[in-house]
Formats: C-alpha cells, sequence, structure tokens
C-alpha cells in the first residue's frame, strides 16, 4: 500500500477526474488524500455530501468563503500578483491560482509516496517537490498553457506555464492526458514520449438511468451544459443554429449564469424561440446523469481555438453517452476520435458552421428512427467502450508502474532533477 496525494485547485465537487482517480487508487488498497480549495460556501457542502461514503479523504488547505477572515487577503494576493506580472513580468505562485504556497506546504507535510497534480498552481507545487526529490505525477485535464482564448493569453504567463509543463511531461513517471490527439500533440510540442491517455468517462448507471421515449407530438429536447453559461462554450453557434431551424426544438443549458451573461444571452436568443430556451442550475455530479437523461440529443459545441478544446474530449461528450443521448458534436480533433470509435451515436458538425449544425438537428428531429438508433448507439458504446469500469485499468496499471520506479529511486534529500527547459517544437 502507498500513500497518494492528489492536488486540486478548487472545489471537489468540480472535479469528477480526480474524484475517480481517487475512486480507482483508494479500491486497489492504497491510502488516498485529495487537498482543494474552498471558495464557495454551495460547494463545499457538496463536497462534504460527496465525501460521506468515499474510502478516501478530503482535506481544504485554503478555506476563504464568503464571511472566512481571510477572503480579502487571498484575493488581494491574487491581485497584485496580476498587477506585477502585468508591469515587470514578475511570476509568483499567486499568478498561477490560489492556496499554491499552501498546497505546497501541505504536500511536504504529507510526504507522500506519489503526489499526483491536476492544475496550473499544481504544476508550480508539482516542480517544487520534484526539486526537493518527491515522486510526481501530473494529469492534463487540459493542455493548461494552450488553454486560453487569445484574449486572456495577454495577460497570463502561459510562457512560464509551459515551461512548468515541460518539466514534469520530462521527469513524472505518472503523466496522463484525456485524449490520443492531446497526448499525441503534447509528446511532438515537447518532445517526450507520449503520456497515458485516460478518457474522462463516467462509470455505468446503476440502477439503469430512464431513458425518454421521442414522441411526436413533444418539441425533441436538446440538452448542454457547462460549470458557466457564457459566451466562447459554442453557443453562439447553437443559436445561430437555431435561427435556421424549420421546427421547434426545446433547448436546456445547465450552468451558472452570471447577471451579466444573462443579458449576453438574451441578446443571442433568435426571435421567436425565447419560451423554447429553458436555464437549469448546477446540480451536484450524483444527480447530473439522471437530469441528462430527460433530454434526447446532447450537444458538444467545442472550439478549434483555445488548441487544447480542440484535442481533448471533454466530460459532457460521455456523460451524453452515458444517459443515452444522440450526440451533435463539433469536428475538434478529440471529438473526431470518439467519433472514430462509435459513428453511430450521431452527427459530427464543421465548427463555425450554423447551418450545417441546423442540418444535423434537423435531420434527427424528422427521423425518429435514426434518433432512436443513435441513442440505443450511445447506450452500447458505453457498455462496450466509453466506461470507467474498463478506463480504470489504465490508470490503475500507470500509476502502479510509477509507484514501482519511484520507490527505489526517490531520495528526498537531494533534487531528482535540474529543471533546466529544453528547445520546443512549434504550437
Amino acid at each position: 500500500m502507498a500513500r497518494i496525494l492528489i492536488l486540486i485547485g478548487g472545489h471537489l465537487c468540480t472535479a469528477p477526474r480526480p474524484q475517480k482517480e481517487a475512486d480507482t487508487l483508494a479500491a486497489a488498497g492504497h491510502e488516498v488524500t485529495v487537498a482543494g480549495v474552498w471558495f464557495d460556501a454551495k460547494f463545499a457542502a457538496r463536497d462534504a455530501a460527496l465525501l460521506a461514503d468515499k474510502p478516501w479523504r478530503f482535506d481544504p488547505v485554503l478555506d476563504f468563503r464568503p464571511g472566512r477572515g481571510d477572503r480579502l487577503g487571498v484575493r488581494l494576493q491574487a491581485a497584485v500578483a496580476r498587477q506585477l506580472y502585468r508591469r515587470l513580468g514578475l511570476k509568483t505562485p499567486a499568478l498561477l491560482g490560489y492556496g499554491a504556497r499552501r498546497l505546497l506546504r501541505f504536500a511536504q507535510a504529507q510526504a507522500a509516496d506519489l503526489t499526483i497534480v491536476h492544475s496550473e498552481a499544481g504544476l508550480w507545487v508539482g516542480q517544487q517537490l520534484m526539486q526537493q526529490g518527491y515522486a510526481v505525477g501530473v494529469d492534463f485535464e487540459d493542455w493548461f498553457s494552450q488553454d486560453l482564448l487569445p484574449t486572456a493569453r495577454q495577460t497570463r504567463p502561459t510562457a512560464w506555464i509551459a515551461e512548468l509543463e515541460d518539466a514534469l511531461l520530462r521527469h513524472c513517471p505518472y503523466r496522463l492526458v484525456p485524449s490520443q490527439a492531446m497526448a499525441e500533440a503534447i509528446a511532438a510540442h515537447y518532445r517526450v514520449s507520449s503520456p497515458t491517455v485516460v478518457y474522462n468517462l463516467f462509470p455505468q448507471a446503476k440502477p439503469e438511468l430512464p431513458q425518454v421515449d421521442f414522441c411526436t407530438s413533444n418539441p425533441v429536447r436538446l440538452h448542454w451544459f457547462s460549470q458557466t453559461i457564457g459566451p466562447g462554450r459554442g453557443l453562439e453557434l447553437l443559436f445561430e443554429a437555431l435561427a435556421h431551424l424549420p421546427l421547434p426544438v426545446d433547448v436546456h443549458l445547465r450552468g451558472a449564469c452570471s447577471p451579466a451573461h444573462q443579458t449576453w444571452l438574451a441578446q443571442q436568443i433568435p426571435v421567436g424561440w425565447a419560451s423554447h430556451i429553458h436555464i437549469h442550475a448546477t446540480v451536484p455530479n450524483g444527480d447530473l446523469p439522471a437530469r441528462i437523461a430527460k433530454n434526447d440529443i446532447g450537444l458538444a459545441l467545442e472550439q478549434a481555438d483555445p488548441p487544447s478544446r480542440e484535442l481533448t474530449v471533454t466530460n459532457k461528450l460521455f456523460q451524453y453517452l452515458q444517459a443515452g443521448l444522440a450526440v451533435i458534436a463539433t469536428d475538434t480533433a478529440g471529438q473526431r476520435e470518439v467519433f472514430r470509435q462509435a459513428p453511430a451515436v450521431g452527427r459530427l458538425v464543421a465548427g463555425g458552421d450554423a447551418i450545417a449544425l441546423a442540418a444535423a438537428i434537423e435531420d434527427l428531429v424528422c427521423h425518429p428512427a435514426q434518433l432512436q438508433a443513435a441513442k440505443a448507439a450511445a447506450r452500447q458504446a458505453t457498455q462496450a467502450r466509453f466506461c470507467w469500469e474498463l478506463e480504470a485499468k489504465t490508470l490503475l496499471t500507470a500509476a502502479e508502474m510509477a509507484l514501482a520506479t519511484t520507490k527505489s529511486s526517490v531520495n528526498r534529500t537531494e533534487p531528482i532533477l535540474a529543471l533546466e527547459p529544453r528547445p520546443l517544437a512549434e504550437p
């Protein structure tokens, strides 16, 4: 049995991938701790509920929920870090995320056999730990240095993040990515061996999720979800497509929608469609599959920019499959990867082509037999390939190999590497 520490940059309830990682490693007999940051009272309550039946523990190493004494100080520190970078180019850990130094101190105190990092701040923590001789793993839930829109890249230390990525990729024995497309791109860019691919899959639904039967007397239900409802997530394409649809559908959007984004959303909705747009709040992860299953078609409208979005396969696509929905997805490299393995689950459409998206929706809506066949194919794909019960074996093998590699080689009295970045390939 090994002691494994998983570091995340926020709340546990918004981190399904680390949750599954912890479940898998704990089920294999390892002592697992997850450490993160608390800043939202509602999410903290969800975190507590999640932990009720878990064989591992979660520690919020930084808690600055509203009303906490250090909330203002934490936010001020982050604001100062951003100003120092913009004005002087000064790079500090607070620039990468809340609680970076707290996470480092916690990891040092834990002295785990393997510490796995999952965020930009975690990259810095991982580098520091490696310099002190600790065994470190990294999960590229996103390609961090390539995961920002152009406007955001101007104020983010992307070159520094890339240097941290390079160091961890060259020296970590445990390196995960969410798609083969991302694995190949990262390996080529950093001139390293390919990381291990572990898809963002979910356990098979138990009990079986209820399926919605298509009924010609009711509009077909389209579903899209994310943590945030707002611009830059493909919704612009959806609303443009609705204007080209000759028949009604109901659109169900799930996510947090701020007042500013509500104004933006109202401006996007085509004339005559307001009564068909339904907004739903986020729900705990355990409730989400049943909510998704009430719909007919899942929308995965990822964009080609930033590059990380082009290469990844997001949670939503696999959750649509798990819930038995037909899927309409934009033709990104990551989503093509899934459709090559399960082409019958729906339709791929060119990114940015609203007319093609409208045609794909119309095709499924106007042909009930095709819609039902796609939904059946989604359920079959989950059972045969896209379920966590199968993917967990890949993750566990990667972890066991990393532990075997580091058990005899790590000496915590001396650094295990010299962090000199080497030339990278062009993105």
